[in-house]
């Protein structure tokens, strides 16, 4: 295959249009037109062009999104909601701020077409408590289109029909929880951002008890380009069962790291090696997690043959999720690197589930004594068991994002633990419990014997 760098990809949800991000350069190329197409056409005709794009989220799960439109009940008369997911805060994705800052209302037009198909007459835009610059950017693209009566009460005059919509740009409550659709609901709500119990789902108990369709910023932003492409032409980018243009945030040891438009299936050394200009000093990979931090890690002679699309990477062992490229060279110290991970994961746990908020402490505490050099090799078959007894056993994907890096990085690279560990024979588990509770960490109820 060429050198993708000198391949002319298509830039479908960032384009190379200098200041896309003012309403005037948008409308100038060819803005809120696929809004007024979508007015002329059926709701359920919109979905069901959705559905032959075969468009899938694009926020982690990837799940069908026309399916999930056709989720929302039809012929209701209570109030329903659209609220789109830009919480990205999983450590290594930053895709989702591209679009906020350099092709917003793209973002809105879809959400205008989106609400018109599901017969929803307000959104809200959550983004993430930490993006001060992009909430900034979002609300004046929003105020703009107000302004400008693409939005709320004046949109009849300047589109026709009947159909308003109102958007609320929230900011977030600055936690990695509130990326959990069911948080991000509660948090809305204005509750403590605790993830709920499914069932019910969000189409049918969502916010305020309502019919609500959570979708991701980058699912949303790809509705235009499809009411435009038509569903059948963008079912035929990339991947055949993953298709369309992805944004791939690539980040760690490479020469230029960033947000990359390309299609889905690319081979993903070719896209650390052409698009990311490799790794600096011409060394060796040691390491890649693919998706975000909280996707299964890839040795670095793995990735031979590995296609950066979702079935692409499940064959290969791991997921997509966010499209967070994390590069690691060969000097990468990787328990020093799985220490400072869980202790996010630690960090940001809500705290509602037992297996989650113990569980993550008692692999940092562990993962301490490994990067420190106290532990013994019996203390990465703990690891791997306290991982094994959190993952499933929680109300969200949190007890997940901690338990499968843990589990794929210590299988997966065991020498590079190994290496730092004691060679005396694991304590007994009943002595290493001991020790937890004498350190530093305290769980949040300890029932003396």
């Amino acid at each position: 295959m060429p050198n993708l760098s000198e391949q002319n990809f298509p830039k479908l949800i960032l384009p190379d249009i200098p200041n896309l991000h003012k309403l005037e350069v948008y409308l100038a190329n060819g803005g809120y037109q696929m809004y007024r197409k979508a007015l002329t056409m059926q709701p359920n005709d919109i979905i069901e062009e959705m559905k032959r794009s075969g468009l899938r989220g694009r926020g982690g799960a990837c799940f069908p999104t026309g399916l999930k439109w056709s989720f929302m009940p039809k012929g209701t008369d209570k109030p329903k909601y659209l609220a789109i997911n830009g919480d990205e805060s999983e450590p290594g994705s930053f895709k989702d701020r591209a679009i906020f800052e350099f092709n917003p209302h793209l973002l809105i037009e879809g959400i205008l077409i989106a609400g018109y198909a599901m017969g929803i007459t307000t959104a809200f835009i959550y983004i993430r408590g930490e993006y001060h610059k992009w909430v900034r950017l979002t609300e004046e693209a929003v105020k703009a289109a107000y302004d400008a009566g693409l939005i709320g009460p004046r949109m009849q005059e300047t589109f026709g029909g009947n159909y308003t919509m109102d958007i609320v740009v929230h900011k977030g409550a600055g936690a990695y929880i509130c990326g959990e659709e069911s948080s991000l609901m509660n948090s809305l709500e204005g509750d403590r951002p605790y993830p709920r119990v499914k069932p019910p789902f969000p189409a049918q108990v969502g916010l305020w008890g309502m019919p609500t369709t959570i979708n991701n910023v980058e699912t949303i932003a790809n509705v235009p380009v499809i009411m435009r492409m038509g569903g059948e032409a963008y079912s035929k980018i990339g991947a055949e069962k993953h298709p369309g243009t992805l944004l791939l945030g690539i980040s760690g040891h490479v020469n230029k790291p960033g947000v990359y438009e390309v299609p889905s299936g690319l081979p993903l050394l070719d896209i650390i090696n052409d698009l990311a200009g490799g790794v600096p000093g011409g060394k060796k990979i040691k390491a890649v997690i693919p998706g975000g931090s909280s996707m299964p890690i890839l040795r670095g002679d793995q990735l031979e043959g590995v296609m950066m699309d979702a079935e692409g990477l499940k064959a290969a062992g791991s997921a997509i999720g966010t499209g967070g490229i994390m590069v690691m060279d060969e000097e990468t110290d990787i328990p020093h690197m799985l220490r400072r991970l869980i202790h996010f994961y630690h960090h940001e746990s809500c705290g509602q589930c037992t297996p989650c908020r113990e569980g993550c402490g008692w692999l940092e505490k562990v993962l301490t004594r490994v990067d420190e050099g106290e532990a013994s090799s019996g203390d990465l078959d703990l690891l791997v068991d306290i991982a094994n007894n959190i993952e499933g056993n929680t109300i969200c994907a949190l007890g997940e994002a901690a338990a499968w890096p843990t589990r794929f990085t210590i299988t997966r690279l065991r020498e590079e633990f190994e290496a730092k560990v004691k060679p005396e024979t694991a304590l007994p588990v009943a002595n290493v419990v001991h020790a937890l509770r004498e350190s530093s960490y305290r769980p949040a109820v300890v029932v003396e014997s």
